[in-house]
């Protein structure tokens, strides 16, 4: 208990902190032909910091923060946050998904609420690319739990036994009248539909479990085929033949010299993240330190079974990039996986659209509607991609920064942010040739791509497609591309 207590001070100082921070360096490819290793995390609290977040790295000790620091997906339902993803490929790699807690710290959500009425759904996303992704849904994996009072975070693995995925959670059901989180698990082959959840861990009495990963290891290495390591006080590390049979206790990490802000061993991390190095026989475990707000860091070893094989790698020996990443999950890319994901969220830094004749003015999103404001030039709705455009080489399309995924697109001449449905109507609306400005030509304007008569304009402040034909109409089509 005092371990969750010490996690929940820890997070209700967060609240409010926004780390957000952004690299514009390009992600590097290794000397070696392999791909390398994508991360999924969140960053930190606030509704900022609570989406989804990428980086890469060659090595997995050194990572880039993609899309320029930017989350790649954003969450619009249930509580509008998402933490704690984890990452599933499925074993033939035609389909991908993302769950995630449904929880939003300093966004609404308050600390009770969240342990003893919150969300009992995850956040699921599914892609077949890695990188188009559905609209999220909520799944309910705690409602059928008698008196479970949330669902946080889920992890997900394959598991050959059944032929389908055991996914598994925490759950508050308390005893005698306090909060204990055990860890529950039922199968599913899609996402959308579980079999009734079941008692995966309990620890003995009061002791609460919150975290924990499984990683499959291969034949040799070690006395078992899958390896659990739970952060449950301290990071448990446990063996097994069967997913869902017996585990076998094999020691923890409380001496390796994890230390925590009031300098107590094993009770300074959280949020156990698996990866297999490419190259070689040897595993990194990251781990949240989250007592000392510290983001993540990683411990290795060449036998995740054997707890005294764990080493703290030397300082300089990784770098985590700018972002601080919490809890997430670690996928060892192919090379087809590397290159979409690399071309879909390369470094393009965010801009903005200064109005030519009401200059203290930039375009913005609000409500998904689209005009000109003042007072916008710090707010992230008036932040956007130009990335290349969806319908056409040497044009442009216009990315939402805080909404990652949705437009600039018009329909009935009209402009709103609208996600991207992967359709060629949407393609064609969303893209736009930008020409020397209308009004003044060190300036640009933004010309249809299927209404090629057509220009960006803001009439009233609402921005419209309209043909231009007077000299107010040129002023009103022409913007400063700016920081």
């Amino acid at each position: 208990m005092s371990r969750l207590l010490t996690r929940l001070a820890a997070i209700f100082l967060a609240v409010g902190l926004f780390f957000t921070s952004q690299t514009l360096a390009t992600p590097q490819r290794a000397a070696a032909a392999d791909p390398g290793y994508l991360m999924l995390h969140f960053t930190g609290e606030g509704s900022t910091g609570q989406q989804m977040y990428l980086s890469h790295s060659t090595d997995g000790l050194h990572w880039n923060d993609l899309n320029d620091g930017a989350s790649i997906l954003r969450s619009t339902i249930g509580t509008k946050g998402v933490r704690d993803p984890a990452l599933v490929r499925s074993p033939d790699g035609s389909k991908y998904w993302i769950i995630a807690t449904d929880l939003c710290w300093g966004c609404g959500s308050t600390v009770d609420g969240s342990i003893n009425n919150g969300s009992r759904s995850i956040v699921v996303w599914e892609s077949t690319d890695l990188v188009n992704w559905s609209q999220p849904w909520l799944l309910n994996v705690a409602g059928a739990i008698p008196d479970g009072r949330n669902a946080w975070a889920p992890e997900a693995i394959w598991n050959p036994a059944t032929n389908d995925y055991v996914l598994y959670w925490a759950t508050n059901v308390p005893l005698d009248g306090k909060t204990k989180h055990r860890i529950f698990y039922a199968r599913t082959s899609d996402f959308r539909t579980i079999t009734t959840p079941q008692i995966y861990i309990d620890r003995p009495g009061a002791q609460e479990l919150i975290d924990t990963q499984i990683v499959e290891v291969p034949a040799g290495v070690g006395n078992f085929r899958y390896v659990r390591a739970s952060g449950d006080g301290e990071i448990t590390i446990e063996g097994s033949n069967s997913i869902l049979g017996t585990w076998t206790n094999l020691g923890n990490l409380s001496g390796i010299g994890l230390t925590g802000a009031t300098g107590t061993t094993g009770t300074a991390v959280e949020g156990p993240m698996w990866m297999k190095f490419r190259d070689r026989n040897e595993w990194a475990l990251y781990l949240d330190q989250y007592a000392i707000r510290g983001g993540y860091m990683p411990v290795t070893t060449t036998n995740p079974s054997a707890p005294g094989t764990y080493q703290i790698p030397a300082s300089g020996s990784y770098n985590m990039g700018v972002n601080k990443k919490r809890h997430g999950s670690i996928l060892n890319l192919t090379a087809a996986e590397e290159s979409r994901v690399l071309a879909r969220w390369p470094s393009t830094p965010a801009k903005r659209l200064q109005s030519y004749n009401f200059q203290d003015r930039y375009v913005r999103h609000a409500n998904y509607d689209v005009r000109i404001d003042q007072n916008v030039s710090t707010s992230p709705d008036s932040q956007f991609r130009i990335r290349p455009g969806l319908a056409g080489s040497g044009t442009v399309s216009f990315e939402s920064v805080n909404f990652p995924g949705y437009f600039l697109r018009h329909a009935n001449y009209d402009f709103q942010l609208v996600r991207n449905d992967g359709t060629a109507q949407f393609a064609a609306d969303a893209t736009f040739n930008q020409v020397a400005g209308l009004a003044d030509s060190t300036w640009s304007s933004f010309q249809s791509y299927n209404h090629p008569d057509r220009y960006i304009r803001h009439y009233a402040y609402y921005l419209k497609l309209d043909p231009i034909t007077t000299a107010t109409a040129r002023a009103d089509a022409t913007f400063r591309v700016t920081n």
